[in-house]
């Protein structure tokens, strides 16, 4: 059984954020300390001589975790960098389409703008419909917005600011049909979810290994299907940019970086397995149901969604001063939890790993009650 101590997040406060960087168990940290010690004992050794051998056995690892093939996945520090790479390689131009959703990360939003100023593109937001219906009925309305002049959709497969699980896979199969590709950000899902990209299908799919798959910082992936690997151009251009190059190749050496957060991630996989992580999963997603029932049931309000979400739930707040509740939250009850106000609706979004409890929760909820009332 997982405890906390299993973890390395400090004993003083409460963790209800984990979908922002993750936490890393002790186990795996080590693991990593490990690599790291290895690369500063012999660099040349490690980073000239063994490096090839070496990612190529945990990008064997990954690519097993997720049935793909290890050739088409790639190593990238985190999913903004693989879908920077993914984005500014489409071959879009002036009066192209690109269709994505208004429940976009921050970052991706600012790289559709960029891609759009550079190509001429435009970008077509779609506006979810909240509380989220069923899978049906937004997919329906996400391609009633598709055009002719669609020539990509970016989606989440899990949303940052609502923890919505959208339906990529009959997203990407509909795309298909239509001759339209499919950039999926899984920055939230591996770990989360099972991710099978092969059933996924999607053009290309980046995620993070650092969230919840508890490995190091710095871990992420680009997987991309075989035939949209020769447009796929990298971010850096340095020695495994030749003729005759494949796509790990060209992508995964970009110069001298810290590998650890690479080969540390079979170790993260590894302790998952080891743990049940099926288990671990259903009893996060309980005690997140549980916090988003007790708020909405409080406050009289409506959930976003009423099981379209995994271990991270958004749950809506009465009218407050978010920054001042999230401010206080940690600063009087050391608990560590996004408060934010979008659409004139204020949220909590709560990340629910195998080191919290339900004593947790209760403080939780104790907190907002004497903070918002």
């Amino acid at each position: 059984m997982l405890t906390r101590a299993d973890f390395l997040i400090r004993d003083d406060i409460i963790f209800f954020n984990h979908g922002s960087f993750g936490a890393c168990p002790r186990s795996v940290f080590e693991r990593y300390q490990a690599w790291q010690l290895e690369l500063e004992r012999q660099p040349i050794e490690f980073l000239l001589r063994d490096r090839g051998g070496l990612m190529a056995a945990a990008r064997s690892h990954i690519a097993d975790y997720f049935n793909v093939c290890a050739e088409d996945i790639v190593f990238v520090t985190n999913a903004t960098s693989g879908l920077n790479i993914a984005l500014r390689s489409l071959p879009l131009q002036s009066g192209d389409e690109i269709l994505t959703t208004d429940q976009e990360y921050g970052a991706v939003n600012r790289l559709l703008e960029f891609v759009a100023a550079k190509t001429g593109a435009r970008i077509i937001e779609h506006q979810v419909r909240l509380p989220y219906e069923t899978d049906e009925a937004f997919t329906e309305a996400l391609f009633a917005d598709a055009s002719a002049r669609t020539k990509a959709i970016v989606i989440s497969h899990i949303t940052s600011p609502t923890s919505l699980i959208f339906p990529v896979d009959g997203i990407c199969r509909r795309a298909r049909e239509r001759g339209i590709m499919t950039i999926i950000d899984g920055a939230h899902a591996p770990g989360q979810l099972p991710v099978d990209l092969a059933a996924i299908g999607a053009d290309m799919y980046s995620g993070n290994f650092h969230k919840w798959i508890c490995a190091p910082k710095g871990s992420g992936f680009l997987h991309a299907r075989p035939e949209r690997q020769p447009m796929i151009e990298p971010l850096v251009i340095s020695h495994g940019w030749h003729e005759g190059s494949g796509f790990v190749e060209r992508n995964e050496w970009g110069g001298t970086r810290d590998i650890a957060p690479f080969l540390s991630v079979p170790a993260a996989i590894d302790y998952q397995h080891e743990h049940n992580w099926e288990r671990v999963r259903a009893e996060c997603h309980r005690l997140a149901a549980q916090a988003q029932a007790q708020l909405c049931d409080r406050y009289g309000l409506t959930p976003l969604s009423r099981d379209q979400f995994a271990q991270m739930v958004t749950a809506p707040l009465p009218d407050c001063d978010a920054a001042a509740v999230k401010e206080q939250l940690y600063e009087a009850y050391r608990i560590e939890a996004p408060v934010g106000k979008a659409n004139d609706r204020c949220w909590i979004r709560i990340s629910v790993q195998a080191y919290n409890t339900a004593d947790d929760i209760a403080q939780l909820m104790t907190a907002l009650e004497t903070l918002i009332g």
